[in-house]
């Protein structure tokens, strides 16, 4: 378990997107400057930088432009270019005396002409505060993973008016590609220090260094939703709790207003008082086990402030829950009481602590444990928390800590990849550069380590890409008449896909919204966003509208008709029609009531799915990708199976959707297509990536991935964690060859699931995951098995026991259960016949989907 690395992921991650998403360039006085740069540029999100050559007042510097973009750096600004300072120099910027600051710094560690990063150690001091001490960016990168690392400090009040920041060379030379100033409230002041209730901390006087920001509870919050324009990021907390019992998550109720009373808002958004993580509503399960959260990459000999928010908006008097909150094991607050503090429901309230963390014998920890107060004889037996942000506070002037080392996980593929990469051709390198480096470890690890090599071979340069981050295929630009201004998308569409799709009226898909009314908006797509509507007075329909300043998504949105009008299948999302009118592109499909089964998994949907229930959605899908390999005249490779893209509708069946990456065409008589690489990173065949053959068995081994994702209830990749569990498709199989898979598994479902049936789901989710595509099974045979494995549990839900069978037993009933199936085995071999229609001459580009996907690909 690497430590430091999970720590430091989170630390980097922290404000990974304020620089495109903030309001921080309007606040008064604020500086967003792209170093190096002769003149003012925009990032991707229309943030404006400016040039930083006047504030420099000495040493020697250079502008220089990075010899290689990586894939996850969206926009050239502010990272394409450096400020290269080969001896000591320092920057000099207005300030307000007396007023606290947001300092950011940005680093791309890449080859700047005849400058590698790999050489680069330098320090930073901020006028009299040590921020970074002989620090690498290259070697952080390396251990995170990471193309680029963003730094944040919260800078005291000084009575100067200005600040100096220098930068001065350790070994090589010193660089930085952005800075950011951003002037914030003073939110901090004196501290009791927890195990000395007679010591205090002045935090009001305190530097800081952000290390995690977290809303509790609920999901990631953005900078540009961050209060007071100060561009903050939270991040999701479930990676952080420990145990088996990580509680239960709740929202704000609708007849509850989140009221600030006299706390100002810019202590956090609403976001993080409208959500909060609970013990449940057991009282004898809640007396014996703690909520707790665990952070890492601490490092010792600092003082930590943890900065808790609380908001009760359920209970709505005092002494109906008490807790007692434990920090590093030590008590920080006995008797805890929300309403109590905040004077009634829905009043946010924030409790800091300041705690020591003394050097150990090994990567040090933060602890943070929840538990009712029980001597006080509450009402209710539970513990809540909101958000939760943990600084850690200068010691003599210094904020500085080590830098971190790769896993050894890492250093060992690193250095088995090294013969792989010399066999590799020139067109590998291309390839490779396009779908980026890699965190997810196992298969598609190695080849994307193998990729940074070849890149670094290459261009001389790093390459650590967010390999979370979907793999983006290019759009066609759209077609539009010079004289009418209006699209002509569908003059392009066969006679007979406009005879099998309705055609809308732009009037109606208006009505149909209430004018495009942004209450009705249930997902963002690539392309635009979708709409709850409704068309023929009650029949309730999606409606995704491609946005109209777009140049992009006509070839899309004809070749999504003319595949998706020729589909039909009772598992799949169909394709009701379209309008193609003033200019505007609309698509409209089924209303999949229940969102997407990842809300459902471990997005803070209240929802825990029997197991049965998730056998059933697995089946549904499994027939869904069966039909598109085997119903139709050419097999539909789908290309981005993900449990996004597996839709629920208000019965809980599965539809799959979003065939915006799905190929198709007689070219697949021959086995396979050989296309650019894409879809999203944690579910990517890895032989298709070494190979860029498609066969219908990349779609198994996302599918395998999915299967793994419904029995853990974690994402297919999770970069907070250590490296090697990074990857889900690699932990899962680790644990399944190891026999303790069960340690993984979602606690919602421990002591109700039988142990056969997910013995025989794990057998197939591996089989899925097998290195080469010919040893995977196919759809039908994986129909097999996952209906086995429902038989199974059905069999336990109706008196059976859940307990291992002795191994006589678990053949003999598998036995049974194959034969009894043999029916059900057989119509899976036709399940092409539930198809209205024969494909024929479908289009073979790319289509416009992505139903619910809220963030688009």
């Amino acid at each position: 378990m690497n430590a430091k690395t999970q720590g430091l992921f989170f630390l980097v991650s922290l404000s990974l997107l304020c620089n495109a998403h903030g309001k921080s360039s309007d606040t008064a006085d604020s500086l967003v400057l792209g170093c190096g740069w002769e003149s003012s540029s925009s990032d991707a999100d229309g943030r404006k930088w400016e040039p930083d050559a006047k504030f420099i007042t000495g040493g020697n510097s250079a502008s220089v432009r990075a010899q290689f973009q990586d894939p996850s750096l969206v926009s050239d600004t502010p990272y394409m270019t450096a400020r290269i300072f080969t001896s000591k120099a320092t920057y000099k910027f207005p300030v307000k005396p007396n007023g606290r600051y947001f300092l950011r710094l940005h680093f791309y560690p890449a080859l700047y002409g005849s400058n590698n990063a790999e050489e680069a150690y330098f320090s930073v001091v901020a006028n009299d505060l040590t921020l970074l001490k002989n620090f690498s960016a290259s070697l952080t990168c390396k251990a995170l993973t990471q193309a680029y690392i963003i730094r944040e400090y919260s800078l005291a009040p000084s009575t100067l008016d200005s600040l100096t920041l220098t930068f001065e060379p350790s070994v090589g030379f010193a660089f930085v590609n952005g800075i950011e100033l951003i002037p914030m409230p003073d939110m901090f002041d004196t501290v009791t220090m927890i195990g000395f209730s007679d010591q205090t901390v002045d935090a009001k006087t305190s530097n800081m260094q952000t290390m995690y920001r977290l809303n509790v509870g609920g999901q990631y919050v953005s900078p540009n939703n961050d209060s007071a324009g100060l561009t903050r990021t939270w991040y999701d907390d479930l990676p952080y709790t420990y145990g088996a019992q990580s509680g239960v998550t709740n929202q704000v109720e609708k007849n509850v207003t989140i009221d600030y009373k006299d706390m100002p808002a810019s202590v956090a958004p609403m976001d993080i008082y409208s959500t909060v993580r609970s013990m449940g509503n057991d009282k004898a399960i809640n007396q014996n086990y703690n909520l707790t959260w665990v952070f890492q990459q601490i490092d010792p000999n600092y003082m930590y402030l943890v900065r808790l928010h609380f908001c009760d908006f359920y209970y709505t008097k005092p002494n109906q829950i008490v807790f007692n909150i434990y920090i590093n094991n030590q008590t920080a607050q006995s008797e805890a009481d929300v309403i109590a503090w905040s004077g009634g429901q829905g009043v946010p309230t924030y409790k800091d602590f300041v705690v020591y963390v003394v050097d150990g014998k090994g990567d040090e920890e933060l602890w943070l444990a929840l538990h009712p107060a029980i001597e006080t004889k509450p009402e209710f037996y539970d513990a809540q928390l909101n958000g939760v942000e943990i600084f850690k506070l200068d010691m003599k002037k210094s904020l500085a800590g080590p830098n971190p080392k790769p896993s050894d996980l890492y250093l060992k593929d690193e250095e088995e990849q090294k013969t792989f990469d010399d066999d590799k051709t020139s067109n590998a390198n291309v390839i490779g550069g396009a779908a980026g480096g890699a965190a997810a470890f196992g298969a598609v690890a190695a080849i994307c380590i193998a990729v940074y090599q070849r890149k670094k071979r290459v261009t001389g340069t790093e390459s650590h890409t967010s390999s979370w981050l979907p793999i983006y295929g290019s759009h066609t630009s759209a077609s539009k008449s010079t004289i009418s201004g209006k699209s002509n998308a569908s003059s392009h569409l066969s006679s007979a896909a406009q005879g099998r799709c309705r055609r809308f009226t732009f009037a109606e898909m208006k009505h149909a919204t209430k004018n495009f009314d942004e209450s009705n908006v249930i997902g963002v797509g690539g392309f635009g966003k979708v709409y709850k509507g409704m068309v023929d007075a009650g029949t309730k329909v999606a409606i995704k509208r491609s946005n109209p300043s777009s140049e992009q998504g006509v070839h899309e949105f004809q070749t999504e008709i003319e595949m998706l009008s020729e589909l039909r299948h009772k598992h799949l999302v169909s394709l009701i029609g379209f309008c193609d009118e003033d200019n505007e592109m609309c698509l409209v499909y089924d209303y999949m009531a229940r969102g997407t089964l990842r809300e459902h998994l471990y997005k803070g949907n209240k929802t825990n799915l029997s197991w049965k229930r998730r056998l059933e959605i697995c089946i549904g899908a499994a027939k869904g990708l069966h039909y598109l390999h085997t119903g139709a005249k050419w097999t539909i490779i789908h290309r981005d199976v993900k449990t996004t893209n597996i839709l629920l509708d208000e019965h809980w069946d599965a539809k799959v959707s979003d065939f915006g990456l799905s190929k198709t065409g007689p070219e697949m008589s021959a086995g396979h297509v050989s296309t650019v690489v894409k879809g999203s990173f944690g579910y990517l065949d890895p032989e298709y990536f070494r190979r860029q053959q498609l066969t219908e068995k990349s779609d198994v081994y996302s599918f395998g991935v999915v299967l793994f994702e419904i029995l853990c209830a974690r994402p297919a990749l999770n970069p907070s964690l250590p490296k090697e569990q990074v990857s889900l498709a690699d932990w899962a199989l680790h644990c399944q060859k190891k026999g303790v898979l069960e340690d993984i598994v979602d606690p919602h479902l421990k002591g109700k699931i039988n142990q056969e049936s997910m013995k025989k789901f794990a057998d197939t989710a591996e089989k899925c995951l097998a290195d080469h595509g010919l040893d995977r099974p196919t759809l039908n045979d994986i129909l097999w098995n996952l209906e086995l494995c429902l038989q199974l549990q059905e069999n336990m839900d109706n008196g059976g026991s859940s307990t291992h069978s002795r191994r006589g037993e678990t053949n003999h009933n598998e036995a049974n259960a194959r034969n009894q199936n043999t029916a059900t085995h057989n119509s899976n071999r036709s399940l092409g016949s539930e198809s209205d229609v024969d494909v024929n001459d479908l289009n073979t580009g790319e289509v416009f989907s992505q139903i619910v996907n809220p963030k688009g690909r």
